[in-house]
């Protein structure tokens, strides 16, 4: 019985896919981090504002300036990655890692813990965009969607444990944020446990190969053919994939951020569609949208006896969307589940705000009628879901093999950095705008959701299936022709 090529290939990479999910799950150790650092600080604030004698604005600068860091960190990581590696760029993210975590579990002052937000912020950004970046180019392209969801998976996962880490610590001390644990305070030790993690995803870091992509721009042919035959399997025509690689990577400019302009409106298209996709990941609303969580349980008359509680439940939802993508991702495509999450959250995000256009109240003292505060916290869930299982995988696989090779790395930095300046302004206007009206707060973001379905169906590619080499094709990358530049088609 003859074995055609496509079950050939497909067997071939069964045989080698547990080998490629080590390597995978370890570079997104980087996204663990990345939700582990992001919701951590949430169990230490109480703690922070009464060690340190600081009001609500001050103090929300001070978290908040994590995600300077991360613009930062996303902005540069490229031109590291390109000129070193992707592996040295994920060492040095672990080492801001623990750095960070050590130096904001013994702060003297609150402008040294802010600093040391900036430095673990930093480590976030770089991790945000090598993540996505390596895992695309390690990843066979049949299993690359799902693999490309480790990133996403991560992240959830971290925040989860976080809020179990949080949870466990505060038992400890009884509750109090800063009650004494072997000399420490309670939040001291909350911020200064994700060293372990960050240490592990170092030593994970020397124990999974360059990105061959990476190899091959280099001039290390050799070393390129054995990682690509450890991932896709010793039968492949490692020779023919190398001369692939090789010539995608020539056909292509040199990784500066000048490759990155040339479009209309200044950005090459695919670029602005890489921007795009991260300024509408942010906002809907996502990082905000529990601020009024235990208020929402507190307007039906629960009463419970933790935060933990909220908290943890909606991480539990966010892991059940994340899995949900990560089981369909490659077989209905990138832009249906994408679609699919937007139709969704438009819909949930009006309808919290139709719940909340009656409550009563100001701040985080609000109260709802019954009937409204059941579809408050439905449609809440709800969102987290439909976000879950699409944007929040999604985009993060599209920004990682949409781009062509050459300028994949620095194009994900602008992406990314542009994401987490969208977050930070998310983030500091929304106490603003729910004192302005909450309900119009919940139509803005809907609003938002509603007009990613455009931006989903005229713009983004579908990359299922596709190798990256094919992407920078099918993204129409920019070639100089005849002294000019040639708009990519997209």
């Amino acid at each position: 019985m003859s074995t055609t090529p496509e079950r050939l290939d497909s067997r071939i990479q069964t045989d080698h896919l547990g080998h490629v999910v080590f390597i995978t799950a370890a570079a997104a150790m980087g996204g663990f981090l990345f939700g582990y650092d992001s919701s951590v600080i949430n169990g230490a604030v109480e703690a922070i504002r009464d060690r340190f004698d600081v009001g609500s604005a001050t103090l929300a600068q001070v978290i908040a300036a994590a995600l300077i860091g991360c613009a930062l960190g996303a902005a540069t990581a490229g031109r590291i990655a390109d000129r070193i590696g992707r592996i040295r760029c994920m060492q040095i993210a672990a080492v801001l890692f623990i750095s960070s975590a050590i130096g904001s579990a013994l702060p003297f002052a609150l402008w040294d813990l802010a600093a040391w937000r900036v430095i673990g912020g930093i480590g976030i950004g770089m991790a945000s965009v090598i993540g996505p970046a390596y895992i695309a180019e390690v990843s066979p392209p049949a299993y690359r969607g799902r693999l490309a969801s480790f990133q996403q998976a991560a992240i959830v996962i971290g925040i989860a444990l976080s809020q179990l880490v949080n949870w466990g610590i505060l038992h400890l001390a009884d509750g109090d944020q800063r009650g004494m644990i072997g000399g420490l305070e309670a939040w001291q030790w909350m911020l200064g446990v994700m060293v372990v993690p960050a240490v592990l995803y170092g030593l994970l870091s020397f124990a999974i190969p360059e990105s061959p992509r990476f190899l091959v721009s280099v001039g290390r042919t050799d070393r390129a053919r054995t990682v690509l035959r450890e991932v896709e399997g010793d039968r492949i025509d490692a020779d023919a994939r190398v001369r692939e690689i090789d010539d995608a990577l020539h056909s292509e400019h040199k990784s500066t951020f000048k490759d990155l302009l040339g479009g209309r409106f200044g950005f090459l298209p695919i670029v602005w569609i890489g921007i795009g996709l991260s300024v509408f990941q942010q906002l809907v609303g996502i990082n905000v949208i529990f601020y009024y969580s235990s208020s929402l349980w507190q307007s039906v008359g629960i009463d419970p006896s933790s935060s933990f509680l909220y908290s943890f439940e909606t991480s539990v939802v966010n892991i059940i969307g994340t899995v949900i993508a990560m089981v369909f991702v490659d077989r209905v495509g990138r832009k249906p589940l994408a679609l699919v999450g937007s139709i969704g959250m438009t819909a949930s995000l009006a309808l919290a705000a139709w719940a909340f256009s009656y409550k009563s109240g100001v701040g985080g003292d609000i109260s709802l009628p019954h009937t409204q505060g059941i579809v408050a916290i439905v449609a809440a869930n709800l969102f987290v879901l439909f976000f879950s299982l699409s944007w929040g995988v999604v985009v993060w696989v599209l920004l990682g093999e949409m781009f062509p090779g050459r300028i994949r790395v620095a194009a994900l930095g602008v992406a990314a950095s542009v994401q987490w300046i969208a977050n930070w302004v998310i983030t500091v206007s929304f106490p603003s705008l729910s004192d302005w009206n909450l309900s119009g707060a919940y139509m803005i973001y809907a609003a938002f959701a509603a007009l990613s379905i455009p931006f989903i169906l005229k713009w983004v590619p579908e990359t299922k299936g596709k190798t990256l080499e094919e992407m920078s094709s099918a993204t129409g990358q920019d070639r100089i022709v005849d002294g000019g530049r040639q708009p990519a088609q997209v």
